[in-house]
């Protein structure tokens, strides 16, 4: 059966599109920059994360002793760190994992725009122009497999550029912001473990008189070291909230989001082959 002069006409327009937006890399330099970002982004909050998880290590079981009035007080600060001690390993776990799916959109942007992919797209653009418009240089192949034939094509082709852009595009209007203050909490919270954990070195000794003329200051750092243990304890309940918001960002930018924006694109194309092809 002849095609009707508008089926052929979307099919042809459908072939052309593909393939200028291939050789022009519309979508692939947006697409590679996109993905050089998101890596180095998740680079960093991976480097923060192991940062934290090292200063733990390192502050677990450490107690920062003063001596005001001449009696010892300790502040431990593995008691304050418990909350997060296990949950920061489980994380850096986490964002390396997060971090290689990230690398992995790169390496698959280099194979959709690599040049054999572009040239069988060409080839399957004119083999269903050709099917449309003069099917017996086809021999006779139906309309419906040279257009399943080119859709396929434009998947292998542009799913990838197509969901890291998209998915970018989301990071970048809901969850940046949240993104940046969840890594300014984790840098916060290892600077205070790591000062605090540099204060628990044991004092020197002292003779009496060097022990009175400290006194007024013992006795300050004790109340220093106080409100700082109780912000400290604050600064890790609000690390743990960040660090779950963040595992919930990464699952959103790794996992869900590209999975939705190539169930998208993949359906749009069904919808469109199924359109172009009907007779």
């Amino acid at each position: 059966m002849i095609a009707e002069p508008s089926n052929r006409w979307k099919v042809t327009v459908l072939a052309v599109v593909a393939v200028a937006a291939a050789l022009t890399g519309i979508l692939d330099v947006p697409s590679r920059n996109y993905a050089e970002v998101a890596f180095a982004r998740s680079l960093v909050t991976f480097a923060l994360a192991r940062t934290l998880d090292s200063v733990i290590s390192v502050a677990q079981g450490t107690e920062v002793a003063v001596e005001p009035a001449g009696v010892g007080v300790n502040f431990a600060l593995g008691e304050a760190l418990d909350p997060i001690n296990d949950l920061i390993e489980r994380f850096s776990a986490a964002m390396l994992v997060a971090t290689s799916s990230l690398g992995l959109q790169g390496v698959l942007l280099r194979m959709s725009n690599w040049w054999l992919t572009d040239v069988v797209l060409v080839l399957a653009a004119v083999f269903a122009i050709a099917t449309v418009w003069w099917p017996r240089l086809t021999l006779g192949t139906s309309r419906a497999t040279a257009v399943r034939v080119l859709t396929i094509a434009v998947f292998v082709r542009f799913a990838v550029p197509v969901f890291v852009i998209g998915t970018n595009v989301i990071f970048d209007a809901f969850l940046a912001a949240e993104h940046q203050a969840a890594n300014d909490a984790l840098l916060t919270t290892a600077e205070e473990v790591e000062e605090l954990t540099e204060q628990a070195a044991p004092p020197e000794n002292r003779s009496l008189t060097q022990r009175l003329e400290g006194l007024v200051d013992d006795s300050m750092r004790a109340l220093d070291v106080r409100a700082r243990m109780q912000s400290l304890s604050d600064r890790v309940g609000n690390a743990v909230e960040q660090i779950v918001n963040l595992l919930v960002i990464f699952v959103l930018e790794t996992i869900l989001l590209p999975l939705a924006f190539l169930w998208l694109f993949a359906e749009a194309l069904k919808k469109i082959g199924a359109l172009a092809a009907r007779l």
